[in-house]
Parts: C-alpha cells; structure tokens; sequence
C-alpha cells in the first residue's frame, strides 16, 4: 500500500448538458479552474452508443487487451471518479461507471467515450496539499497513481 495526505480544497457542483462527452468535459473544468486534484460523483443519463472499457479480456495476459461495451439505449448511471495530473502535468480522470437499464447493469471505465443523455450530475471534491500523480508504469503500461 502506498498512500498520502490531502486537504480539501473547493467544491464544484456542475451540471453537464446532453451530448457532452463526460471525461472531455470534466478535465475541461479542471483545466479551466486550476483544479489538480480532486475526487468526483455523479449521477443521471448516457445516452445510447457510449462506450465503456468493461475489462481485460485476459486479466493475467503479458498484453493487457480492454473489452469494450456499447451501450445500446439510454441508461441510467452511478459513478465515482478520481483526478490526479499525469507525469506532464494534466488532469486526468479515472472513471468508473456504473449503468442499468431495466433489469440489466454493466460498469466499466468510461475513458472510451460516455456521452451525456440529457442531464449529468457531479460534485468536485477538490484536493489539495498533494503531489499525487499519475506517472507510467512500465509493467502494465497504465499511468498509476503514486500518492
């Protein structure tokens, strides 16, 4: 376990608009705002043709290979979010989302493209007194949060 301390900062409600794709909008705002670090949540509406990364398609494989899920309708959504900069200095959300419609859910990372059906609700925690980033790692080939 590796972890550090963080104050809190700020604290953004914000309202996204149909058609917004989440994650472009998001790191929008925090570029705008000067906002490094925070944690996010939301609810409301993806609208069909979204996509989601829903898994490794072998989780132990050398070559990690992401399934992608599209969801075919409009589906209702639940998620919580992290947002550190990378190793050049931008925010970078890690989104994970969950959507049901009907009886049926699926979650995954939402960096392939959610967009916005009609209405998307989110509070930005901002965070601050840390130099948490995300820098690559060589092994997976993700950027991983050093804390």
């Amino acid at each position: 376990m590796k972890y550090s301390e963080a104050k809190a900062g700020r604290i953004f409600v914000i309202r996204l608009e149909d058609g917004d794709i989440v994650h472009e909008a998001v790191e929008e705002l925090a570029r705008a705002e000067n906002v490094c670090c925070g944690v996010l949540i939301a609810v409301g509406g993806a609208d069909q043709g979204s996509r989601l990364v829903a898994g490794p398609q072998n989780g132990r494989a050398d070559e990690i290979q992401p399934m992608h899920h599209v969801l075919e309708d409009v589906h209702e959504i639940a998620c919580t979010w992290t947002l550190f900069p990378d190793d050049t200095g931008a925010p970078v959300l890690h989104m994970h989302m969950a959507c049901g419609r009907k009886d049926k859910a699926v979650a995954g990372c939402i960096r392939s493209g959610v967009r916005v059906w009609q209405v998307m609700e989110l509070v930005l925690y901002e965070l601050v007194d840390t130099d948490a980033r995300r820098l690559p790692d060589p092994v997976t080939g993700f950027k991983l949060l050093q804390p």
